[in-house]
Order: structure tokens, then C-alpha cells, then sequence
């Protein structure tokens, strides 16, 4: 389907957070009346449409996930079956009855709880502004294998966290500066460095808006079981502290966090 200019300009200014959805549903309605071309007019007929039935488009959270299934280079591993098991574990929860339940009148997009899964520090998901932030993790070990000090290492670490000491015969993993992306691994020839760790690592309660947030990080890094449980936990949270529909990064305060830290 063909967008002109000005369709561009227009659907460029609808949040983010919605625009993939008010892009596919213009040029299907588009196309529902045997258009081939996006125009101004079919942005604006669509985007009225959607603001108006917007609560009925609510289903009290969203779980966002990046690209990595569609071949991105950058994938630890796959979290397919983590999101489908967050996406049933909010189905069960049914956040929607308690917003309905909490907020007058209509629902909007800000109101659901949201949660990102990203499968590389990139964070295409953006989960340190969502309210539960999930980054496949892969924490870098060295092994037995000689290292033949070829650099390879070094060059792949785009944060620098990773030297040759000595005379280049031992590579030295700086964990403050590590992301753990697994790029120095993939990237070691001999296997002098092989994943040690690999999971998750969690953060919570980020958000934008009017008063914008980055994420507070849960220490280690979590096995899918032990996310799935943090999870449950947020959620039982929210669910406790919630009077009228707020963010869960509005009711989750520093002092609360640390909380759950010490859990």
C-alpha cells in the first residue's frame, strides 16, 4: 500500500505506542474501499474512528516485543515462549475487569500495564520505560582454552569491557562496563570466552509521559521460571496498591522497589 506525503507527516504524529496499529488498520480500511494509496483523508477518517472506540480496543496491558524472531542478528536467544506465557499469565489475571472497575469513564491506551521483552541489550522494545522491562541476557565466562590473544574479543565489546592482560594471553571481563550481549563469545575463536549465565535481567517501573522514569534494575540474572514469578509478583502489587487505575511505575516508589529487591 502507497502512503503519500502528507499521510506520512500525519500518521509520524500519532504516539508511538499505537502508531503500528493505526498504520495497519488505515490501509486495511483503505483497502476495504478498493484504495491502493493512503491519502491525508483516509489517515484522518481512520484515526477519528479509532479515538472514538478506543475503549473497546483496551484489553488492560500490552506486551511489547522487539524484532528478534524475525532473524535479528543481535538475539541471545528466543523468549517465544516467555511472552506467551507473560500474555496468558495477564489473560488469567484479567487487569482489564479491575481498571473497568477503578476508572470513570472511558479506558484509554495509558491506562494498561505494560511490559517489553527485548532479546539484546539494544532494547528495540524499549522496556526501560515500561513498567516491566525484560533484556536476554548472557553473561560471558573464561574457560579453560588457551587464548591465542588474537583481539577478536576486544574489537567485538562495543562497551570496552573486555582487555588482554599480560602478554595478551588472558582476556579480562570488566562486569561494570559488560551488557552481557554475547558478542564477545560468538565472536572468540577458541572458546577461551563461553556463556557462563544466561537468562534475564529485569527492571521495573520506567515509563514516559509527563513525568518520565527509566527503570529500576532487579540484581542477577533471572531464569524464564524466576521472571515468570516476578511477574506475578508486580502484578499482585498493582493489584493491592491500585485505587483508580494508576501506572504500576506510579505506585511501584523507590522505597518499594527496594522491597522487592530484598524479597
Amino acid at each position: 500500500m502507497e502512503w503519500t506525503e502528507q499521510a506520512e507527516d500525519a500518521i509520524a504524529k500519532v504516539p508511538f505506542f499505537v502508531r503500528k496499529k493505526v498504520r495497519k488498520r488505515v490501509e486495511k480500511e483503505a483497502a476495504q474501499t478498493g484504495k491502493n494509496q493512503v491519502t491525508l483523508g483516509e489517515v484522518k477518517a481512520t484515526q477519528t474512528r479509532f479515538l472514538s472506540g478506543m475503549d473497546a480496543e483496551i484489553k488492560g496491558y500490552q506486551v511489547e516485543t522487539c524484532f528478534g524472531s524475525e532473524g535479528c542478528p543481535n538475539r541471545i536467544a528466543s523468549a517465544d515462549d516467555l511472552v506467551e506465557q507473560i500474555e496468558a499469565l495477564f489473560k488469567q489475571e484479567d487487569i482489564l475487569s479491575l481498571l473497568r472497575q477503578q476508572v470513570k469513564g472511558d479506558l484509554k491506551f495509558h491506562h494498561e500495564f505494560r511490559v517489553a521483552v527485548a532479546q539484546c541489550p539494544n532494547g528495540c522494545s524499549q522496556p526501560q520505560i515500561k513498567g516491566i522491562g525484560i533484556i536476554s541476557a548472557a553473561r560471558p565466562g573464561v574457560t579453560e582454552e588457551a587464548c591465542i590473544g588474537c583481539g577478536a574479543c576486544v574489537d567485538a565489546c562495543q562497551e570496552g569491557a573486555i582487555a588482554l592482560t599480560g602478554d595478551g594471553e588472558q582476556p579480562e571481563i570488566d562486569f561494570d562496563r559488560c551488557l552481557m550481549c554475547a558478542k564477545c563469545v560468538k565472536a572468540c575463536p577458541t572458546g577461551t570466552l563461553a556463556t557462563a549465565t544466561q537468562g534475564y535481567r529485569v527492571q521495573l517501573g520506567g515509563r514516559l509521559g509527563r513525568h518520565p522514569r527509566l527503570a529500576m534494575e532487579l540484581p542477577g540474572i533471572h531464569t524464564q521460571t524466576q521472571v515468570i514469578e516476578i511477574v506475578k509478583q508486580c502484578i499482585r502489587f498493582y493489584r493491592e496498591k491500585s485505587r483508580h487505575g494508576e501506572r504500576f511505575s506510579n505506585l511501584l516508589t523507590r522505597a518499594e522497589f527496594e522491597k522487592m529487591v530484598q524479597k
